[in-house]
């Protein structure tokens, strides 16, 4: 478990050392500063999990510094006030900007301890409903008795006594997420945050500041990594990362120490990073976007993730978890697979992976009637799709053969795209819903194969 950070802000140094000590003792790493200026030095320094602050002090008093970091958004954990001479009107005041609680002096350690234990588990409990609500839809374990599963969960558990970065292969929706938080889960930092982010979903002109927090004169912003403090923080599609960030998370590996954007100094990097990929990160350094050091700093463990379609045998557990999940989650009537429709889904192409199965299972339980899931039901449901193994409706040609194995691929994408676009007369939004593919990666494919949509159709 990784210790708490506790920052005591409080111009009595008897008060300081004696909680510094007690706190030691108790397992909490400790920062101690005698006034407002040292404490606002200290708080941006590392983001602390708790702050024990004194309202009387020279200078600026303990309310003051609560009320900047309350209006600049810098209250980032629970501020614990304490004085001997505060009115009910400050206790007031404090509580309306945020502060957790409020002790008196001279003050009762064992009351003291009480209510930081309680502030920590407070704030614990916060994250991590903010973590359920964020992972709602997703399993906690990876769910499968198929040798490949059981093995990739057997591996991730032993790596889940490192603090090591993890690269995640795999195709979309194979579950990669999953197989993250579940090393996370496993792990010594389980109690900590799990943060996550795609990278092509943050900000183009702001994707370092997202990441590593950014300094505006007084004002800080902490990123995910400092929001992951102590835990995990997951970068998905790490590919579409930009230089400057790539520059900065090679700086953050190697040196275990950062900067925010803005900032002039180094933070230490306590967050382990795991990211994914959905091919080999290599292409992208042969071809000069991504950086050949960071690949190697990230690719430490890397961990390939595989299809659906390599271990239907899992494919009865899945319907089973994703039926009870969603009856239990979103209040949908219980409905049974029947053992011919199983079968079925097991030799199914499944080009969506996990994420296919489940909108698969949602919509069968939305729109049944019947207590049994029917294989003529899931036919009429899926409807006509090209299968994995088949080359629109005729043979895979010949002369692919011919074809180094990376051109052969790149030549049958670009004639599956082609073909589906034409069924969906070059709409991209039924093409990536068709495909199973974010839109974002279904245009930089389509860029990487010289394939415009509107050459087929609506746009």
């Amino acid at each position: 478990m990784t210790a708490q950070y506790i920052l005591i802000v409080d111009d009595e140094p008897d008060i300081r050392n004696l909680l510094s000590e007690i706190l030691e003792d108790e397992g909490y790493e400790v920062g101690t500063a005698e006034n407002a200026s040292q404490a606002k030095v200290l708080h941006r320094s590392r983001k602390p999990d708790l702050v024990l602050l004194d309202i009387w002090m020279p200078g600026e008093d303990g309310i003051s510094l609560l009320k900047g970091w309350s209006d600049n958004g810098n209250l980032c954990c629970p501020v614990i006030m304490m004085s001997g001479h505060a009115t009910i009107e400050t206790a007031v005041e404090a509580t309306r900007l945020g502060a957790y609680d409020f002790i008196e002096k001279p003050l009762s350690l064992a009351k003291t301890l009480l209510t930081i234990e309680h502030a920590l588990r407070a704030s614990q409990l916060e994250q991590e409903n903010q973590g359920l609500r964020k992972q709602v839809t997703m399993m906690q374990t990876p769910v499968g008795s198929s040798k490949v599963i059981s093995k990739l969960r057997k591996q991730a558990e032993q790596i889940a006594t490192h603090n090591t970065p993890v690269i995640f292969y795999g195709e979309s929706g194979s579950g990669k997420e999953i197989f993250a938080q579940y090393i996370h889960s496993q792990s010594s930092r389980a109690d900590r945050p799990f943060e996550k982010a795609s990278v092509n979903a943050l900000s183009k002109q702001r994707m370092s500041e997202e990441i590593f927090g950014w300094e505006e004169q007084d004002k800080v912003h902490f990123g995910l990594i400092e929001k992951a403090n102590g835990g995990t923080l997951y970068l998905s599609n790490i590919a579409d990362l930009d230089g400057e960030a790539q520059i900065r998370l090679l700086t953050a590996l190697k040196e275990k120490k950062f900067k925010r954007v803005g900032g002039r100094e180094w933070l230490n990097l306590n967050t382990v990073i795991f990211t994914s990929s959905d091919h080999d990160l290599k292409d992208d350094v042969q071809a000069g976007k991504f950086k050949a050091d960071l690949y190697y700093q990230l690719n430490m463990l890397p961990l390939h993730i595989p299809p659906l379609r390599d271990h239907p045998e899992d494919i009865p557990e899945l319907l089973n978890f994703y039926v009870d999940h969603l009856t239990a989650q979103e209040n949908l009537p219980y409905r049974h697979f029947s053992l011919s429709t199983q079968n079925f889904l097991r030799s199914h192409a499944w080009l969506g992976n996990l994420l296919e199965l489940k909108n698969l299972v949602q919509r069968l339980l939305i729109i049944g009637t019947d207590y049994e899931v029917t294989q003529e039901e899931v036919e009429e449901v899926l409807g006509s799709q090209v299968p994995i193994y088949s080359y629109g409706s005729s043979k895979i040609p010949e002369h692919l053969f011919d074809m180094p194995l990376r051109q052969a691929r790149e030549q049958f994408e670009h004639d599956y795209l082609v073909y589906q676009l034409q069924q969906t007369k070059g709409n991209v939004s039924k093409l990536a819903e068709r495909v199973k593919m974010e839109r974002t990666h279904l245009y930089r494919k389509m860029r990487a194969l010289e394939i415009d949509p509107k050459n087929y159709g609506r746009s």
